[in-house]
């Protein structure tokens, strides 16, 4: 339902919301005259594509002031959905001088998720002196509009054709953490540079006709915010351009993604095939949950192809799930070998490529038919955001996208927000922490009080050929045995002054932590060591601070034990 006009200088008058003024659009001045020439108004998105009235007029940008929030009334911003509308749309307005004193149609329906609201508008005008500049018009919601080509709409969200998110012109993944799914791909039409964040539970379709086209599949839309959101479409783009995926669904977590996906793709009585080093929480669903399920579970050395053809000949195993690297140990698999041992059995393969990252290995080249992630991580790369992913083919991931609508787990939109933000330097970090990390690692292996290093990047990796071949790079993640017991590790890490002691990895900020503590304390001593957790085991996870800072650190406190 549109709302009705008002006259644009009254809410927006010099007087009411100072600092408020009009610019030309440089990307449309020049533009035709005439229908052909104008452009659909999103209203769900609060944006107004600019359209060209009569007697060649020349377009206009609302540019809004610093100090627009705080001078909208309490009334208006409890209406609005994202009060940052500054930073979200760039209202395109064109200027009618013909007219005597038009009035402008809005450009946001009433339940608009992201613009002002006819509420917000009212509560402006009502406060407003009469218009002491010139008006400006604006063609309303309900009247003919023409699609620009290149767009197709959602429900009731405007949005380009998602087809082509890698642009040709960029060939690096470092190019591609900057603008895929973004630049000349992102679905939501804004001037704006940075992604908009589209906070809203559900989408409205403007008559019954239209609900039923999206009923029978003749038209798309989000519906409901747990089957989809504009910005976390943004998101999922960028990281299957990342991974070179058909598709990429996002969650709430990486165990969310990791769960979602077995519960997906493992039928009732089915079988799996894991490896022995994995992170605790995955192999208790695996140990604890599926069992009542029905589901069986072989688990097997990382390095151990034998065991792994064995099973898939001995059993009808759904799906092989692995971390490579693993952890906390850094194991590594041969992608492209178990990939081939699988399939020929029909068994999908699935690499847990958390600690590798995008970057650092392509599991879906070498073969594997799904990646999971947890974007907590390295992809979101600042310890302040919560998410999982799962990469692979269209119809792997609709099979999992169908559960996930039902099960929930859904990604908020600010938490994508702040993924796509923090990707944008995800190369730079995961370069800085790669060569931290491998400096490090040669320096700890080299110290008399350091028993063990465990970093695929060394020689002495049991897996080194292997991540040589199948990565470019070995992570910013190190763990190794101090030559000590239980309170000498402990001494060892409250002596560094640099990384927090907390659990997780991949952030900007340096973490350590003992497994044995952080991860197995509910263990007695002797459990713990069935997986190869001693009490002197650290995993330092290596952020982005400087080298020389992060090594005078370690050695200082090495020195302390």
């Amino acid at each position: 339902m549109a709302v009705s006009s008002f006259q644009c200088p009254t809410i927006f008058s010099s007087s009411s919301i100072s600092g408020f003024q009009c610019r030309s659009d440089p990307d449309l001045v020049g533009s035709p005259v005439g229908g052909s020439s104008r452009r659909r108004v999103n209203a769900t998105a609060g944006i107004a594509s600019s359209f060209a009235g009569d007697g060649g007029l020349s377009s206009r940008i609302l540019r809004f002031p610093p100090n627009f929030v705080r001078q909208l009334s309490i009334k208006a911003r409890r209406n609005c959905s994202n009060i940052g509308v500054a930073q979200i749309v760039a209202a395109k307005w064109s200027n009618n001088p013909a007219s005597g004193l038009p009035t402008a149609a809005a450009a946001a329906s009433a339940s608009s998720a992201s613009a002002v609201s006819s509420a917000a508008a009212a509560a402006a005008a009502a406060s407003a002196p009469a218009a002491t500049v010139p008006p400006v018009v604006m063609k309303g919601v309900d009247e003919e509009v023409v699609v620009a080509e290149g767009i197709r709409e959602l429900g009731s969200v405007q949005l380009e054709d998602l087809t082509n998110s890698k642009p040709s012109f960029l060939s690096s993944d470092g190019s591609l953490t900057v603008h895929a799914g973004e630049r000349l791909g992102r679905g939501i039409v804004t001037d704006a540079i940075t992604t908009p964040v589209v906070n809203t539970s559900a989408y409205f379709f403007k008559k019954t006709s239209e609900l039923l086209d999206f009923k029978e599949k003749r038209s798309t839309s989000f519906e409901y915010g747990r089957y989809g959101n504009p910005t976390t479409v943004v998101l999922e783009e960028k990281i299957s351009a990342l991974e070179g995926a058909e598709s990429t669904l996002v969650m709430a977590s990486g165990m969310c993604a990791s769960t979602v996906m077995l519960l997906a793709l493992v039928p009732a009585g089915g079988h799996i095939v894991t490896t022995t080093d994995c992170y605790r929480k995955t192999r208790i669903f695996m140990e604890n949950f599926l069992p009542k399920l029905g589901i069986s579970v072989t688990v097997i050395d990382p390095a151990d192809i034998a065991g792994l053809e064995a099973a898939v000949n001995q059993y009808k195993v759904s799906l092989f799930f692995t971390e490579s690297p693993t952890n906390p140990f850094l194991r590594c698999v041969d992608i492209k070998l178990v990939s081939e041992i699988c399939h020929k059995r029909g068994t999908l393969v699935c690499i847990d490529g958390t600690f590798a990252t995008p970057l650092n290995q392509k599991a879906l080249a070498l073969g594997a038919d799904l990646v999971v992630h947890s974007a907590t991580k390295y992809i979101g790369g600042h310890n302040d955001v919560l998410a999982g992913c799962i990469c692979g083919s269209l119809k792997l991931v609709s099979e999992i996208r169908n559960l996930h609508h039902v099960l929930g787990g859904t990604l908020n939109p600010n938490a994508a927000y702040l993924i796509i933000r923090g990707m944008k330097t995800l190369h730079l970090r995961v370069q800085q922490q790669n060569s931290t990390a491998f400096k490090m690692a040669e320096v700890l292996e080299a110290h008399p009080k350091v028993s063990h290093v465990y970093y695929p990047g060394l020689p002495s990796h049991p897996e080194h050929h292997l991540a040589k071949r199948q990565m470019t790079g070995f992570g910013g993640v190190v763990s190794f045995e101090i030559d000590g017991d239980l309170e000498t590790t402990i001494k060892f890490v409250d002596s560094l002054k640099i990384p927090y002691i907390a659990p997780s990895f991949g952030g900007c900020e340096s973490i350590v932590d003992q497994p044995a503590i952080m991860s197995y304390w509910d263990l007695p001593q002797e459990e713990r060591l069935k997986y190869g957790i001693k009490d002197n085991l650290v995993r330092f996870s290596f952020g982005v601070e400087d080298f020389e800072d992060v090594k005078a650190d370690v050695l200082q406190a090495l020195e302390a034990i």
